[in-house]
Formats: C-alpha cells, sequence, structure tokens
C-alpha cells in the first residue's frame, strides 16, 4: 500500500520550509519501518522507489511547481528511471535522502535522488519525469522550455551530466513495445 500518512507527514513538515530554487537540493530524513522489508528483512527494491516519492513531492511544492501546475491544469508522471542499489538497509534505520532536479533536454525534466546512511550512499536514482497537461480535454507533454519560461528561469537547461544523456540514448534503443 501506498504510504499516504508518511507523504502527509513529508508535506506537512515542510509545509513552512523556505522555498528552494529550482536546482536546490531538498533533503529529508526517513526511518525504515517493517513494512518497508522484504523476505530477506531488507528495503524492498519496490519500497525504495516509494520512499523516493517522499522526496520529490516536497521538493516540487518548495520549487512552487505543484501551485504553477494546479494553475495550469497541469499534472507530472514519471516517465522513467535508472536505479542503483549500492548498501543493505534495515529495519529501523534512518536514511537521509536529498532530492535535486538536474536539467532538462526537449521532452523530459531530469531529477537526482540518493539515500545516505551516515557519509554510505545506500542508492541512486534518476528519475525522467514529464509535465503533462492535464486539464479536462487537453492532452500531451508540456515542453521543459514552456515548463521553465514559467518557472521565470532560462528555457535553456543547465548541460546534463554525460551519464545522464548516455542513459537516455540508450534508453531510446530500447524496441517499444517489448519484443515477445
Amino acid at each position: 500500500m501506498y504510504p499516504f500518512v508518511r507523504m502527509v507527514k513529508e508535506l506537512v513538515k515542510f509545509r513552512n520550509a523556505s522555498p528552494l530554487g529550482l536546482f536546490d537540493p531538498h533533503i529529508s530524513t526517513h526511518r525504515i519501518w517493517p513494512w518497508d522489508l522484504d523476505p530477506w528483512m531488507e528495503l524492498n527494491n519496490g519500497r525504495t522507489l516509494t520512499l523516493y516519492d517522499l522526496g520529490r513531492v516536497p521538493l516540487i511544492n518548495r520549487m512552487g511547481l505543484r501551485r504553477l501546475m494546479t494553475e495550469r491544469g497541469w499534472g507530472l508522471t514519471v516517465a522513467g528511471n535508472s536505479t542503483r542499489y549500492r548498501r543493505r538497509v534495515k529495519v529501523f534505520e534512518k536514511l537521509t535522502m536529498k532530492t535535486r532536479l538536474i536539467g532538462w533536454d526537449t521532452r523530459f525534466l531530469y531529477t537526482e535522488q540518493s539515500m545516505w546512511r551516515g557519509e554510505d550512499c545506500t542508492s541512486h536514482i534518476l528519475i525522467r519525469s514529464a509535465i503533462v497537461q492535464a486539464a479536462q480535454g487537453r492532452a500531451g507533454i508540456v515542453s521543459p522550455t514552456e515548463f521553465a519560461k514559467a518557472m521565470g528561469v532560462s528555457p535553456e537547461s543547465p548541460p546534463l551530466p554525460d551519464w545522464v544523456v548516455a542513459w537516455g540514448a540508450a534508453d531510446a534503443l530500447r524496441p517499444w513495445p517489448p519484443q515477445g
């Protein structure tokens, strides 16, 4: 089940936090509970993806993007991700999550997130998101340049890191729909 209570907690916790610039990081802490575990008694890989939501949604609020999306009838959808799991995470451990927008290309926004136990990174994810027109009778992806202009910044993204560009190029080679 989706952790709605935890999401509400995060939204309440950061409701009066200072606004963030478009590329400023949002930092939050999270405890791993028994219901986050898999049969091997460590943080479930699927739950990890869900916990990363708990960093992105407050980031979107603090950047002012949620207000803008509401005003314009936009939504935000995950269009892909690449995740690295590097350290086992056990029950009751406390992790620090770092979340930041790193830029965009012609169709998508790219957000980088990581979870840390002290100085040790346990996992890292790259999220590719699309802003979509969610209003009745309108459909399609909103151009990231339109998003940037609406946010009051240059429509040109900072250069995306090479590893992000390479991931996007490799993903474009993947057949869709899948074969077989």
